[in-house]
């Protein structure tokens, strides 16, 4: 927290969570609620960041929205970091065919393009919020995977863990109570800026129609809505990218900041 970066990523992310839990107190109106005598009114009182072409407000949407994306990010990524740091922890320590059958699924999985692969599961399984947050844990997989693996090479041949087997502990035991707890920090540092790749992702799908549908406001598909009124009412896009903007800007500022303090180096 003395580095003024980190500081102010611990800001954004903090804003962002209080506007999403308390949505219900912050937005001035309804999410979904219509005004049909001030469609695509520009920002004034009343109407902070004006209203979208049904009229509804731009600022009360934009705060609803961080509760899908923030949901979003957050469960794929605890999906994909449990299962991929469960994956990789199982490959580094029984190596060999385990280790050759896993990694090279992983590698499977890692050789499409994320944004395609994200698209490709959710055309399959349907444009949905759900199947938004699978598609977004299967791309981040990998990733996990591959850092728990490194890790747990690592850690599997330092000496208290030899002491541990010398003495008879169980596999499971070495694995969740000794190796897990010295390879979790490059995983909570991943998956800190794996956050903000889970927010564009959201935003990309639910800007093409595969993600959460409407009603459900969320800042890609206010995105996606505001393409045929770009010059008469700009602030439909520009306030929701900005939101994304200054939402990945604060995870990635948070993920540089975890990175640093976890390092040993310093």
């Amino acid at each position: 927290m003395r580095d003024p970066r980190t500081a102010l990523g611990v800001a954004v992310v903090t804003l962002a969570i209080a506007a999403a839990l308390g949505a219900p107190l912050l937005a001035p109106y309804a999410p979904d609620l219509p005004d049909f005598v001030n469609p695509l009114a520009p920002p004034a009182p009343g109407h902070w960041l004006g209203t979208d072409e049904l009229g509804r407000d731009v600022l009360s949407r934009i705060i609803y929205g961080a509760r899908t994306s923030l949901f979003v990010g957050i469960l794929s990524v605890a999906v994909a970091g449990i299962a991929g740091t469960a994956l990789g922890l199982i490959a580094g320590y029984f190596g060999r065919v385990v280790d050759a059958l896993i990694m090279r699924l992983m590698d499977i999985i890692f050789a499409f393009p994320s944004i395609l692969l994200a698209l490709a599961i959710t055309a399959v399984l349907g444009p949905s919020l759900n199947n938004a947050v699978l598609a977004i844990a299967v791309v981040n997989l990998p990733v996990f995977a591959r850092v728990a693996r490194a890790q747990t090479l690592v850690v599997r041949e330092l000496d208290f863990v030899e002491a541990k087997r010398a003495l008879g502990f169980d596999t499971a035991n070495i694995l969740l109570r000794t190796i897990l707890p010295n390879i979790l920090a490059p995983v909570i540092v991943q998956g800190s800026l794996l956050f903000a790749s889970a927010i564009i992702t959201e935003s990309y799908l639910s800007f093409l129609g595969l993600g959460a549908q409407p009603p459900t406001a969320t800042w890609g598909n206010m995105l996606r809505n505001a393409i045929g009124f770009m010059e008469m009412a700009p602030w439909l896009a520009v306030f929701p990218g900005a939101a994304i903007f200054l939402t990945v800007l604060g995870c990635n500022l948070l993920g540089d900041g975890l990175r640093d303090g976890f390092d040993p180096r310093d």
